[in-house]
């Protein structure tokens, strides 16, 4: 089938030479990011630090709030949400920008150091829709926080200083594999076998001499002991960092594009507005990818609770009616990615309604599956209004679908936000090889992600 049936325009061929480096300049930054926030406790901490040096306080310490102010409010150091209010009621609505700092990874159980067969290993619980064959035989690092018995806090980053260990999960030598390779892809790695090695030293005990081993080191290095694991959040993430893919660097390879970079390209464009007429919001959330359920997730009470406390701190007089008048007044933009066209599989995407790496931002009317089940389908007055706005302000965009009808499909927070009365509509940046421990990310349009954001946040 011709490429003639394509759409959108490669936005390569028009941009400048001057323009390619302010797209490259950005992209910089993104990936500095991107490195630093491998989980989502560390995302929030360095959206945070982003978001103080340009200004934003913490809104617990505002006892009113007026045009101009930039406050921000963080949820169990696993969401934030940021906002500047504008010089209008804050009742005529937000223009509200959400994406997740979560990303598909693999979880440490409650319970999980074990030997066997002279090996300490890890036992592990993954998280979001990956593909399980994906992780193993690759570099692992393992991050989060450790609570004590005596409450104590320690955190954990083995793997992402160059001088550490990393870790890894083994597979089958092909030249064992034979019964393995007869299975199906999806059953070819089982969940429960994703274990870790950890070490294969021993500390000269006649009992469990390899855990003990790993154990006391543990114990020395941070002060914890194996029952701590009951109260631990640690991840293993891929040990890899963001690098330029292809000889001409336009492409971004990364873990956790999705979704760190509509979070990144939201905070950086809050961060660049100064004075706007309509207050804006950038909330990052958690638990995205496992159907944002939690006190940490977009189902959660938290957005509804901290938009209360905006409009409580903005107006002397708050009812509950407010907070419904506000909701109903505001847009939305659910900042989320979507998947690129791929030439090695073509078969799973509708060309003209596929988008293409290098064409802008894309635009998603709708997400779900199949029968467009679980999801908000935006309306043709609000995509408008978005296209009427990108135009304007000259950014490249394209709409887009995820793959064909009966191919699958996915869900975002957009139909969350719908279903407190918004105005949303999904729009992110397209990427190859969704949910891999890289992603791949072209650079023109990450930037047309922020330029499209910044256009939004203008919106009236």
């Amino acid at each position: 089938m011709s490429d003639l049936l394509k759409v959108s325009k490669n936005g390569w061929e028009t941009v400048t030479e001057a323009e390619i480096d302010t797209i490259f300049n950005f992209c910089e930054g993104y990936k500095n990011f991107i490195d630093s926030a491998k989980t989502e406790r560390l995302a929030v901490k360095k959206a945070v630090e982003i978001a103080k040096e340009n200004g934003f306080v913490d809104l617990n310490t505002k006892e009113s709030l007026n045009a101009g102010d930039k406050v921000y409010f963080v949820n169990r150091e696993k969401s934030v949400y940021l906002a500047v209010i504008g010089k209008e009621d804050i009742t005529k609505g937000i223009n509200f920008i959400i994406a997740h700092l979560d990303a598909p990874r693999i979880d440490i159980k409650a319970n999980p150091l074990y030997e066997a067969n002279d090996m300490a290993l890890l036992k592990t619980h993954y998280y979001g829709g990956i593909r399980k064959y994906q992780w193993i035989t690759i570099p692992l690092s393992l991050i989060g926080v450790v609570y004590k018995k005596d409450g104590s806090r320690v955190d954990i980053n083995i793997g992402e200083n160059d001088n550490d260990p990393v870790f890894y999960i083994t597979d089958l030598a092909p030249h064992l594999a034979k019964d393995q390779a007869q299975k199906k892809m999806a059953e070819c790695i089982e969940g429960e076998n994703l274990n870790i090695i950890i070490g294969s030293a021993t500390a000269g005990s006649e009992n469990e001499k390899f855990k003990t081993a790993v154990l006391q080191i543990l114990n020395e290095k941070y002060g914890i002991t194996e029952e701590d694991f009951a109260s631990a959040e640690i991840e293993a993430v891929p040990n890899s960092k963001a690098r330029d893919v292809g000889i001409d660097r336009s492409l971004i390879g990364a873990y956790a594009h999705d979704d760190r970079v509509c979070s990144y390209t939201a905070l950086m464009a809050m961060c660049d507005i100064k004075a706007p007429e309509k207050t804006i919001a950038c909330v990052l959330v958690d638990k995205e990818e496992i159907g944002s359920m939690g006190n940490t997730g977009m189902k959660g009470a938290a957005f509804e609770y901290v938009t209360a406390m905006l409009i409580s701190k903005a107006k002397a007089d708050y009812n509950e009616l407010m907070k419904m008048t506000l909701f109903r007044n505001s847009s939305c933009l659910s900042g989320d990615v979507t998947t690129a066209f791929d030439p090695n599989y073509p078969e799973v995407n509708d060309r003209l309604n596929a988008a293409y790496l290098g064409h802008g931002v894309s635009v998603s009317k709708y997400t779900g599956s199949r029968g467009k089940y679980d999801t908000s389908d935006a309306s043709a007055e609000f995509v408008s209004k978005i296209r009427t706005c990108f135009e304007a302000n000259g950014v490249v965009w394209q709409m887009a679908e995820l793959g064909k009808v009966d191919h699958g499909g996915g869900g975002t927070i957009a139909q969350y936000v719908a279903n407190l009365d918004v105005d949303v509509l999904d729009c992110g940046t397209a990427l190859l090889s969704m949910h891999a421990p890289v992603e791949i990310a072209s650079k023109y349009d990450v930037y047309m992600t922020y330029k499209a954001y910044k256009a939004f946040y203008g919106l009236n």
